[in-house]
C-alpha cells in the first residue's frame, strides 16, 4: 500500500507522520507514505510517473490542486463543489478518482466544539480554502452563512457557485460585515505571514467560536484578536489538518482512524 504526498514546497508537510500513524492504528505493516516534491510545470507528468510505479493513492497540497481537479476523470461531489482535489485515489481501471477532505476535515472539528445546526456561520476568505468548506458547512444545516472578502467581487463570485439550495449565502466586504455570528472561520492566509484582519467591532454573539484554519506553536493573529473581541472559544486549524487526513485514509483503505490520539500528539509537538 503505497502512498504520497505531491507539492512544492512539500518538506514541511506533516502528512506522512499522520498516516503512519493512522495506519500503525491497525497494524498495516505494509503501508508507506512520502513526501514527493514535483517541479511546478510537471505535475500531470509525475503523477501518471508515480501510477506506473504502483502508487494506490496520494494527497496533493499547493499548488496543485486545481491541477489535480482537472486531470481525473471521476470525481466525488464535494470535490466537484470545491473545484479543487486534495486526495487521489487509483480507481481499479488505473484511473484517478479525486476527493477534497478539507471541509469535511474542519466540520469534525468544529463539531467537538458543539453543533453547528441553527447557527450563523461567516467565512473570512474567499479563495480556495473557503470554496473547499463550503459545500460541508452547509450540510450541517446552519441558520445562515456568510462570506466576506477583502475583494468584495471575489466574496460574490464564491456565493453565487453555491447558490440554488435552500440557504441563500450572504457575501460582503470585510468593512461591510453586519450582524453577529456563532461561528467565524478565518480561510485567509494572513496568519501565514502574521497580519491581522482589519474587521468591525461586535460581531462574536455570546459563546461564539472563532477559528482559524491555521495553526503553530502560539495563537494566530486572528484567534489573539478573536480572544479580545469576545469570542468564547479559540481554535486553530491543526484538527482540520488531521481531521482531513483521516477522511482521506478512509477513502484508500475503508478504514476509520481515530483522529484524537494523533491530534494531541501532534499538539504536544508544536
Amino acid at each position: 500500500m503505497k502512498y504520497l504526498v505531491l507539492g512544492n514546497p512539500i518538506a514541511h508537510s506533516k502528512s506522512p507522520q499522520i498516516h503512519l500513524a493512522f495506519a500503525a492504528q491497525f497494524g498495516l505493516e505494509n503501508f508507506t507514505y512520502e513526501r514527493c516534491l514535483v517541479p511546478l510545470d510537471g505535475f500531470v507528468a509525475a503523477v501518471a510517473d508515480f501510477a506506473a510505479s504502483g502508487v494506490h493513492g496520494a494527497n496533493i497540497t499547493v499548488p496543485f490542486k486545481e491541477e489535480a481537479f482537472h486531470m481525473c476523470t471521476a470525481l466525488t461531489e464535494r470535490a466537484a463543489a470545491a473545484g479543487a482535489v486534495n486526495t487521489l485515489k487509483v480507481n481499479p481501471d488505473g484511473s484517478w478518482l479525486g476527493d477534497n477532505t478539507d471541509g469535511a476535515g474542519l466540520v469534525s472539528d468544529l463539531l467537538r466544539y458543539g453543533p453547528l445546526k441553527g447557527k450563523r456561520i461567516l467565512v473570512l476568505g474567499a479563495g480556495g480554502a473557503a470554496a473547499g468548506v463550503l459545500q460541508p458547512l452547509l450540510a450541517e444545516q446552519p441558520a445562515s452563512l456568510s462570506i466576506a472578502n477583502r475583494t468584495p467581487e471575489r466574496a460574490n463570485a464564491l456565493a453565487q457557485r453555491f447558490t440554488g439550495g435552500a440557504l441563500q449565502i450572504h457575501a460582503s466586504a470585510f468593512a461591510a460585515i453586519e450582524g453577529v455570528f456563532d461561528v467565524l472561520i478565518n480561510a485567509t492566509s494572513a496568519s501565514l505571514s502574521g497580519q491581522a484582519l482589519a474587521l468591525p467591532a461586535g460581531m462574536f454573539a455570546d459563546g461564539a467560536l472563532a477559528y482559524d484554519m491555521m495553526y503553530g506553536k502560539g495563537e494566530t493573529p486572528f484567534l489573539a484578536d478573536a480572544r479580545l473581541a469576545g469570542a468564547a472559544q479559540c481554535v486553530d486549524g491543526l484538527g482540520m489538518l488531521v481531521g482531513q487526513a483521516a477522511e482521506a485514509f478512509y477513502l484508500w483503505t475503508g478504514l476509520r482512524p481515530d483522529v484524537l490520539p494523533v491530534l494531541n500528539s501532534m499538539r504536544a509537538e508544536l
